[in-house]
């Protein structure tokens, strides 16, 4: 491998912000089961100012240092377990 990193980027089109954040939510916990995807990461951003991203996850860090995977408003402790 070359050592470079990539990213995909997804255009999904949405009529609100909060449209927007639970589709990336979505597509990134149900890509979550390979290695390469990192949910934590997911942002979304609107079509005309690219570079102003809302997070789709908690920028939370647990103890362990890895980012909580819940929504970035929840309520309670951070975790990496996904409420059922």
């Amino acid at each position: 491998m070359s050592g470079h990193r990539y990213l995909v980027q997804l255009p999904v089109v949405a009529d609100d912000l909060a449209t927007a954040v639970r589709v990336a939510r979505v597509v990134a916990r149900s890509l979550s089961f390979h290695n390469l995807v990192e949910c934590d990461e997911a942002t979304v951003s609107a079509a005309d100012h690219p570079g102003v991203r809302q997070p789709a996850f908690c920028p939370g860090r647990l103890a362990n240092g890895r980012r909580c995977l819940l929504r970035p408003d929840h309520d309670g402790p951070c975790t990496r377990r996904l409420p059922r």
